[in-house]
């Protein structure tokens, strides 16, 4: 079989860009240069042996499934993942669910429940989790083997022995053999917790996965900082920096200062982080030690921003920045261009719908509102996935005829942008009316001494709600409780004023990036 024969594949995308020039730098990683052609060398050296190995084992019919235990943001990570892809293995990523902080963990329990609901055929590891993984699979009755990079133990195969392609393997990149993969077979599965606290395994087909590096928008020459987990959408834009003949630079996670030293030391591009990230990292340039002029595209996302902030942010980054909204289940849904930004009656929006079709529909029944009214956001896109690994009955409620459910409340206006009121489970029903929290969050955001902003509801002895909010202050700025109450009331309604406001030097975030409510409600003592 050839491979005209099969039809396109991401993953052999990536790589034939990467061969255009093998002497190239496509990642760094701690300081060190992985070159093009080193990276595909260790990619289909990988896939060799996976193959190999997959074709030792008695049953052939089963599909292969790879759980991927790794350092998240490191170049075994991509290897890894592309050379389970490019023999049509199922790829799931063990390590986090939060998609923005790397080093947030997957319980030990829960990783074991997904090797076993997921039926690993192999568990993937680096040195790092080799302890972890032999745990894992101690507790697992039909354990997957254990494979990794380099020599790790005895009980770990060696996917990167530089073993030459055998004389009866037929392949087209150097020896790696040719596969012919539907474009609705599952390629990913990422797990997310979403609001509900439990695991969910967001299941992404390859032809997702191909359409994101062939359908988007090229950018030629892209240096990628990924801070953000290379598990959830940081991969897909580190996919799509490779595949436009780029480099991707890894770090362990976000730290300001060090994310400005790389933008400045490697002439980063492009770079993604959440709305509280991106203050930081406001905080650090505004200072002008570091040089920012090589970024082009400053993307945030995860969770309402300040307009004041992101006014301020206008003034040190320019036209770099675009905030996406998106999920896990349907991927980016609209875009706030870094035109929209200078435009100050937008900052409080989402932007407009890009490659997704975007309905608000009446929670309570299925018809489509009008402008200017608030129900839930339902999504129709290219990049939505096939549903969530294993869990037939939640995919149903979720995913009616190719519409996604979001869970998000939001309304559109006039102009076609939409206006984000937070998530359907978390209105806050007092005074006999519905509070929507992100309502009151962005009131409060538009002050101009309030950076961050969180709102929920807190029950009393006789379970009637009663709103509260939390805030981050700007540096030095001292605003009283009544006069938030009062700019609150005097824009939305008396009803929607917080009875309580807690001050904050930084607000707890869930892995969304978003501000964890129910840690906030813990603590108020209304979480029991």
């Amino acid at each position: 079989m050839s491979e005209n024969d099969i039809g396109a594949h991401y993953v052999r995308d990536i790589l034939s860009a990467l061969s255009a020039s093998p002497g190239r730098v496509a990642l760094w990683f701690q300081g060190n240069p992985v070159t093009a052609g080193e990276f595909i060398r260790t990619v289909t050296a990988t896939a060799r042996a996976l193959h190999r190995r997959r074709s030792e084992r008695t049953d052939q019919s089963a599909r292969t499934v790879v759980g991927l235990l790794t350092v998240t943001n490191s170049p075994a990570t991509l290897v890894l993942r592309y050379a389970a892809n490019l023999i049509g293995a199922t790829v799931v990523h063990l390590q986090t669910a939060n998609a923005v902080d790397p080093l947030d963990r997957i319980g030990t329990q829960a990783r074991r429940e997904i090797l076993a609901a997921t039926g690993a055929t192999f568990l993937a590891v680096d040195a790092d989790h080799l302890m972890l993984a032999r745990q894992l699979c101690g507790g697992i009755s039909d354990a997957p083997e254990l494979v990794g990079l380099g020599a790790l133990g005895v009980d770990v195969l060696d996917l990167a022995d530089g073993s030459a392609p055998r004389a009866d393997e037929e392949g087209g990149l150097d020896g790696v053999p040719v596969v012919r993969i539907e474009p609705d077979e599952p390629a990913t599965v990422t797990y997310t917790s979403g609001s509900t606290g439990t695991p969910k395994g967001v299941t992404v087909s390859f032809g997702v996965r191909q359409s994101a590096v062939t359908g988007l928008p090229k950018d030629v020459g892209t240096v990628y900082l990924s801070t953000l987990p290379l598990s959830h959408t940081s991969g897909a834009v580190a996919d799509m920096a490779l595949v436009s003949g780029g480099t991707v630079v890894l770090e362990p996670g976000f730290d300001p200062a060090t994310a400005l030293t790389a933008v400045e030391t490697h002439g980063v591009t492009r770079m993604t982080v959440s709305p509280p990230q991106l203050y930081m990292l406001l905080d650090q340039a505004a200072s002008g030690r570091y040089d920012v002029s090589s970024l082009t595209t400053l993307t945030y996302s995860g969770c309402p921003a300040s307009p004041t902030r992101l006014a301020e942010a206008v003034k040190v980054f320019g036209s770099a920045l675009t905030q996406t909204y998106g999920t896990t289940e349907v991927g980016p849904i609209t875009e706030l261009g870094p035109a929209d930004h200078h435009d100050t009656e937008l900052l409080a929006t989402v932007g407009r719908p890009t490659a997704a079709e975007v309905r608000i529909l009446d929670p309570h029944a299925p018809h489509e509102l009008p402008l200017g009214e608030t129900g839930e956001v339902w999504v129709r896109s290219p990049y939505a996935m096939l549903g969530y690994w294993g869990a037939p009955e939640l995919t149903a409620r979720t995913v009616r005829d190719g519409w996604v459910r979001t869970g998000d409340l939001g309304y559109f206006d006039i102009r076609g942008y939409l206006h984000l009121q937070g998530r359907l489970a978390d209105v806050i029903k007092t005074r006999g009316i519905k509070v929507h929290p992100s309502a009151v969050e962005n009131v409060l955001l538009s002050h101009p001494d309030v950076v961050q902003a969180a709102v929920f509801g807190v029950p009393d002895a006789e379970k009637v709600e009663h709103v509260h909010a939390a805030v981050v202050l700007r540096h030095e700025a001292s605003v009283g409780e009544a006069e938030l109450r009062a700019h609150v009331a005097g824009l939305l309604s008396d009803n929607h004023a917080p009875v309580h406001i807690g001050y904050y030097t930084e607000l707890p975030l869930g892995e969304t990036g978003k501000p964890d409510r129910r840690a906030l409600l813990e603590a108020v003592g209304g979480g029991k």
